[in-house]
Parts: C-alpha cells; structure tokens; sequence
C-alpha cells in the first residue's frame, strides 16, 4: 500500500475588479504558502467551489474575489467546506467585499465593506484612486496581543483606504481601526471597524485583514506578517 501524503492542500482564487490587483497580491502569498508544504492550485474566480470531491478535503482556500458573483452551488460547496474544517482567508474587497447579493456569504466572513473616507472633496481630490487614501492606525486588541497571528506587533500606520467594516459579535477581533470624523462627511462621531478579524465557523477557521489594498501595502511588513500568519492559522 502506498503511503498517505501529508502535503497540504491549497486553492487560491482570484477575480473580480482589478483595481485590487487579484492577480499580483495573490502571487505575493503563493510561494510562501508552497514554502509551508502546501500544494497550491489557482482559479480565476469560484466554479471550484462546486466540485464536492476536491473541495471535501481541502485545507485552505485564500480568496482575492472583489465583488463579482457566486453561483448557489459555488456557495454551497464553500460553506459546506469551511464547516467541515477547511480553513478560508483573505484580505481587504477580496473577502470583505465579494459577492455583496449573497446573505449566506456575508454571514460566513462576518463582515462586509460599507465605504471609506476620503480627502476633501475640494482641495485634494483628482478623481484617481488615490482620493480614497487617507493617513490612520491599526490598532491591536487585547485579545491581539496574544494571538498567534498578531503576537508580537505593535500597532502600526498606513496611508491607504481604511475600511469601514459592518460586522456582529461572533468575530473576534484582533485589530481595529477608527475612522475619524471630517467635517465634509455625514458621521459625526469617530466610527471604530475590525481591521483584522478571526471567525469560528462549524469546524473551521476564518481570517480576514481589511488592509491590501494593492500590492504595496501587503508589502508593508506589518501587514504581510499578518496575512501570511492568518493563511497558516486559518489551515485546516
């Protein structure tokens, strides 16, 4: 009889709106996750959910999906594999803000994307992405500084687009940031979101960072940590 494999086993998908760079961020991740034993396949959006067979057993799925749609077997088949212990992960519109028409796949994250401040609509716009890029801080919770993804970091700062997050109480949370309020912007008090967040769903993990907007700022050596630390927690 031959002997089991103890490779793990990886699908990364990947899609939706370019303006994340789906493509580039995952191949960040790609060979970290291969340096960690795991065999990585990589899709162009969710029909692998659909396949029962292959995803029964699956470790990890990393998915970089910005909007777009899912299909109900594609959903069902990822649901059905996460609470069977399949590990599922990802960062900033690729998971908090995929498949906005499926209830079923909010409830699963535990968090969806609403908006994000921007500078003056006045004296600092110029219509690119860029507007969306404001200065704010990621900031560790108690709950943070002892958790194996986020152990050992300080909280750190970044220019970029800052997430305001709708979320419930069964993540916990390790990370937050707080949106200021500005004068030009219909809030008026400052609004604090999960930033990075874990879920327990049936028997498995889910990991989600809001920060990655582009790839230079998974590059962000914080930010990397926290993603490649959350992909190994989140594996079966």
């Amino acid at each position: 009889m031959s002997p089991v494999s103890s490779t793990k086993r990886a699908l990364v998908t990947r899609g939706g709106w370019d303006g994340h760079q789906p493509v580039e961020a995952t191949e960040l991740f790609i060979p970290f996750l291969r340096e960690h034993g795991f065999d990585v396949r990589v899709e162009e959006g969710p029909a692998a959910y659909a396949e029962s067979d292959y995803m029964r057993d699956l470790d990890l799925v990393v998915q970089s999906i910005t909007m777009s749609s899912i299909e109900p077997d594609q959903l069902r088949g990822l649901t059905r594999a996460v609470a069977t212990g399949t590990g599922f992960a990802g960062w900033h519109g690729g998971i908090a803000d995929s498949f906005r028409a499926s209830a079923d796949y909010l409830q699963l994250v535990g968090g969806q994307f609403a908006t994000h401040a921007a500078l003056h609509p006045h004296a600092q716009r110029t219509g690119e992405m860029e507007d969306n890029y404001v200065p704010h801080r990621i900031e560790l919770t108690t709950a943070g500084r002892e958790h194996p993804i986020t152990a050992g970091l300080a909280d750190f700062d970044l220019v970029t687009e800052q997430y305001w997050i709708l979320s419930d109480d069964l993540n916990d949370v390790l990370a937050t940031t707080t949106t200021a309020v500005r004068e030009w912007e219909p809030w008026h008090r400052p609004v604090t979101c999960p930033a990075v967040w874990t879920r327990a769903w049936g028997e498995g993990r889910v990991f989600v960072a809001t920060p990655g907007h582009r790839v230079e700022v998974l590059q962000d050596p914080n930010v990397r940590a926290i993603v490649e630390r959350g992909l190994l927690w989140a594996a079966r």
